[in-house]
This record gives C-alpha cells, structure tokens and sequence, in this order.
C-alpha cells in the first residue's frame, strides 16, 4: 500500500507542477509606492493631472476617476477624485472596483498564450478541432429585415484561434454589433453578449454562437467581436479547468491581483462602483441597462465567465498585470509567459487590413502603437500597447519608458469627456530624466 502510494506521488506531483507557473531567474519586485522623483518623474508636472481630472468633475464630463502611473515598477501617482455614486453621496476611493469590460480581453489572451508555451496547439489551429461546432463556417450573404431570415454561404477557411484572438475571425457582438443585422441575428438566437448574471454558462452560449453567420471569411477583415468569449470556453476545454478557476490559480494568485473578479466576493461588494449616466437634468444618475442586469457582477448565478467583457478589478491590480508585461513575462520571481512569447504577442498580427502606414496594430492581446503613431505625439513610444472597456477605462504601458497608465471611470451615454487623451499626453511630459 505505502509502495502505491509513493508511486502515485511520484505521477502527480510533476502532473502539479507542469501546471503551475515556474519561478523565474529574474526577481522583479510587485509594483510599490515611491516618489514621483525616485522614478525619473517631474512632481510639478505630475501635478498638471490634478487640475484636468478636477476640472473635469467640475464640468460634468465624468463623476468620478481613479488615474494611477507607474514607472520603473513605482507608483508615483494614484488618486482619486470626485464620485463613486452621486446618488448616495459616496466619493470615489483608490481601491474601488470597476467594471473593465474589455479590458478582460488582454487577460483571456494572456491565459491562451501560457496554454499556448505549452505545447497544447497551434495559433493557426482551427477552432473547430477543440469546439466541434465551429466546423465549416457560414458568412451572411443576404438578411431580410421583416422577417430576419437570411442566407449564408461557406467560408473560404476555418476559423483559427489566432483569427479569435485579433478579432478577424467574422464573429459579430450582437447588442453592440455596428451592424444591425447581426444585432437582430444574435438577439434572435439568444446570444448573451458581454456578461449576464442569468444561470447561464459560456460552453452554452458559444456553442449557440457557432452555428451563427460570419461578418466576413476569416482572416479577411477586421470585426470587433465576442473572439475572446469563444476563446474562454476554449480555455476550458484545453486546460479541464473552469475559466474563472483557471484565471484564478494559473494568473491572479500568482500576480497577487486578489480584486479582480467576474462575480465579486460579498465581502468586497461595496467597492464596486456603480455605472453612472447623464439625467434629462444634466445630473449623474445611476444607468438603467435595457440588456444586462446592473447590479452585474454583485448578483447572479455567477456561472457566465465573459473572456472578453466579464471581469472586474482596480486600478492597482490592473497595473500589476501590465507590469507584468513590462518585465517580459515576470513579476515577483514568478514567469508567466517567457520573453520571447511577449515579444512575439506584441507583433503586428493583422498583417496591412488596417492599411500600410496606421497608427497602431493588432497583436495577439493589445493594439500597438507604431512608429507613425509615435511620430503623431500623445500617444507614447512606438510599441506602447494599449486597449479600454465599455465602461470608460483606459490604460496603456510604454516598454521604452517603463510607463504604465489606467484610468478607472464608470460612465454610459454621451459625455464629453478627454481625460483618456489627455492622461496618456500627460504621463509622457511628466518625464523628467
């Protein structure tokens, strides 16, 4: 019996570890608080943020933000101003949890990348080999608007998982979708775009997806789409692990990013900040969503894991997850995907469907900002990488500069707001080495 027992010892714990992240030859310290000087950066100028995130309150563009920079792995500027609720009265506190929609996808596309170093498939791997319903795919040739029937015909390719993983797969986001035809498709079919708290999970609602038509042939255009919510259920079934369990013990405990969550603990639900809109008045009041329930992500059957919209976090827990990045894969003594990986994760993968010269591309989890981009001014180094949520986050992180920024607001509707534009200028004049 004992002999038995070793043996099974011996088979599970390198089972254990093939399935952990590795400790890594480099130590680079968890982000921590410092003096804007001690990283190379300009207090006075720093101090140029204030007076915009204030004046912005003050006109009315945004209830409330959270703006942190780091530099160097030192936070030199994290604070808050104005708002979390205007209805109740509660003003915006550093560590509030927001709602960063597609700020999830990076995170989804970090998860397949570490599946990917090992070994588990290929980029250019049809989808359809893992999730058998996406075998032979249809694009949309005609739509009837009286009656939403159409008709599709074949695609001229399969759907790969790096088509998934830069939105050229043809998926539409149904509510969102910029095409009406495909809103009424996915509404018809019940399609859950974005995140629910209904008993609902990913593995029903992609299977759903699947038999749905294509914007496009994959690999031929570019269609912002729910790509990265097939690919959570896809993390599934690679890994045999729940999405949210697979984030949870493969990236946020090893990255100590313990706010950030697709269904909030109850213990930490009263840091969530409610989404704001403007009234008739000209008030902020709290948004009254005709298509998901807003009290999303404190509430619900908490079995829906969106990869592209789900997720919510802070600021600081963000930042430790492009620090991450920053540092080629590593933070902590712990490597979660290699050098080589991140640099290749950062390439232009959407080849010129963005025409010649743009100002930034598409790489495996964020835009690129390239060298015209640069040149254009307030949008960082070439190869800074970038995305924002639905919600009005922003961030960004400049490998040149060692620079990281996230903006963290709640807001809907129309609002004239330019603290995102503005935040990534001004984090780049505040450089004073």
């Amino acid at each position: 019996m004992k002999t038995f027992r070793f043996l099974l010892f011996l088979l599970v714990i390198p089972a254990a570890i093939a399935g952990a992240q590795t400790a890594s030859l480099k130590n680079s310290a968890p982000l921590s608080e410092d003096t804007p000087e001690s990283a190379g950066v300009s207090a006075e100028r720093l101090a140029r943020m204030d007076d915009v995130f204030q004046e912005a309150i003050i006109n009315g563009d945004v209830p409330g933000i959270v703006a942190l920079m780091a530099r160097n792995g030192r936070i030199i500027y994290h604070k808050a101003f104005g708002m979390a609720d205007n209805q109740s009265g509660r003003a915006m506190r550093k560590d509030d949890i927001f709602r960063i929609a597609s700020q999830t996808k990076a995170i989804t596309s970090t998860a397949v990348m570490m599946l990917w170093e090992e070994g588990r498939f290929r980029l250019d791997d049809p989808v359809s080999k893992y999730i058998p319903e996406f075998k032979n795919p249809q694009v949309l040739e005609t739509f009837d608007y009286n009656d939403t029937s159409y008709t599709t015909l074949p695609a001229r390719g399969e759907i790969t998982i790096r088509h998934l993983l830069t939105h050229t797969s043809g998926i539409g986001y149904g509510i969102i979708d910029g095409d009406a035809r495909f809103r009424m498709i996915y509404r018809k079919a019940g399609i859950t775009d974005l995140f629910t708290a209904e008993d609902i999970s990913i593995q029903e609602n992609v299977k759903k997806l699947a038999s749905l038509p294509l914007h496009h042939h994959p690999g031929e255009n570019y269609t912002y789409g729910e790509g990265l919510d097939v690919l959570g259920y896809f993390i599934e079934v690679v890994s045999g692990m729940p999405f949210d369990r697979f984030l949870r013990e493969r990236l946020f405990d090893p990255l100590g990013m313990d706010d950030t969550w697709f269904y909030l603990p109850g213990e930490k639900a009263a840091r969530l900040v409610p989404v704001q809109e403007k009234s008739g008045q000209g008030e902020w009041v709290r948004y009254a969503s005709e298509f998901y329930d807003p009290d999303y992500p404190v509430k619900g059957a908490a079995r829906f894991f969106s990869g592209g919209a789900g997720l919510s976090s802070t600021a600081t827990d963000y930042a430790s997850f492009l620090q991450m990045y920053l540092n080629k894969g590593e933070l902590n003594g712990i490597r979660i995907l290699s050098r080589t990986t991140v640099e290749f994760i950062m390439a232009n993968h959407i080849g010129d469907i963005w025409g010649e010269d743009p100002d930034s591309n598409i790489g495996l989890a964020f835009g690129v900002v390239t060298k015209k981009g640069q040149d254009k001014g307030g949008q960082g180094s070439q190869g800074t990488f970038s995305w924002g949520g639905y919600f009005n986050t922003q961030y960004f992180a400049d490998p040149r500069e060692q620079i990281i920024g996230v903006l963290m607001k709640q807001t809907r509707g129309p609002v004239s707001d330019n603290t995102g534009w503005q935040f990534r200028l001004l984090t780049g004049q505040a450089v004073d080495d």
